[in-house]
């Protein structure tokens, strides 16, 4: 399915950046999906098709709701950012209006209105209109369905998840109708731009604002154009991988989710994520969808 949306190369840092700038990170909760344990987190053995059959046909009592987060980012002079958008609000009412009627069937979520990231920040003192940037990792539905909620920001995604999800749908993941709005996109070309350098472990990294104090790694494998972030802190550094790794157990253990794009891309990524936290043992890491570790994480990370 084409799309009408067309983002422009990101050619150069956000303005905002400031010399030495350290971050605060809220991570919210947008809301829950139900999701068969270990199928959904580590893939039965077999081709797609019976790997899936055996996931979703395990016993329902084996099954967990799996957290669908959002964050925010707390940037000195930038403002509010945002990674990621959860789900729409109308999501909570009506899931058919956003994901479709297929996706409506398909998936089973667990949301209250209130867990709408706009009326989170609402309830946080910070106004959704003052939100500049979105940072997409991916553009899967339970990441971008929210989208069109921030029309005034700028949204930052890799050129490669914009031409997977341009041309994907709902058995890739992706619904083009959540992103294909003519909102100030900007892609960030992995392969070919100057600004693309290394960072740490990670060969492909960009400086988002400038100041080093927001950093997008390329971390392809779970999407074809998948990318995680990387936070200065006041003391440490935080890595948010987004789905590159699930929960903690897929960096520890080398799980491989159900659903992947490609296998040997997801393992590359892994092997830098766990060098990165070889190489920076005082950095904090919070996964993408993990149930267990969602509960004890702090409140704010600064």
């Amino acid at each position: 399915m084409a799309v009408a949306a067309e983002p422009k190369p990101f050619a150069h840092a956000l303005p905002g950046g400031q010399e030495g700038a350290t971050v605060r990170v809220r991570p919210l909760l947008g809301a829950e999906i139900l999701a068969p344990d270990p199928g959904f987190y580590d893939r039965p053995p077999g081709p797609l098709p019976l790997a899936m059959a055996r996931a979703f046909g395990s016993r329902r009592s084996g099954w967990r709701h799996t957290p669908i987060p959002a964050f925010l980012i707390d940037h000195p002079t930038a403002g509010p950012v945002l990674v990621d958008t959860a789900l729409h609000a109308s999501v909570a009412t009506d899931p058919a209006d956003n994901l479709g009627a297929l996706g409506a069937r398909m998936y089973s979520i667990r949301m209250r209105p209130e867990q709408a990231i706009p009326a989170q920040l609402e309830a946080l003192g910070v106004d959704p209109h003052h939100v500049k940037t979105v940072v997409m990792t991916h553009l899967h539905y339970d990441h971008a369905s929210g989208v069109s909620q921030f029309p005034q920001a700028t949204f930052v995604v890799s050129r490669a998840e914009w031409e997977a999800a341009a041309s994907g749908g709902t058995f890739q993941g992706y619904r083009p109708r959540q992103f294909d709005h003519a909102f100030d996109w900007r892609a960030v070309d992995y392969e070919g731009s100057e600004l693309v350098g290394s960072f740490a472990a990670f060969a492909r990294s960009v400086d988002l604002f400038g100041d080093g104090s927001v950093r997008l790694v390329s971390t392809p494998g779970h999407t074809l154009g998948h990318q995680s972030l990387i936070v200065r802190l006041h003391d440490r550094e935080l890595l948010l991988t987004g789905d590159a790794a699930y929960r903690r157990r897929t960096i520890d253990a080398g799980e491989t989710p159900l659903l992947i794009a490609d296998g040997h891309l997801f393992a590359r990524s892994l092997g830098e994520i766990r060098h990165y936290l070889e190489l920076t043992p005082t950095a904090e890491v919070i996964c993408g969808h993990d149930p267990d570790s969602w509960p004890q994480l702090a409140e704010v990370y600064s």
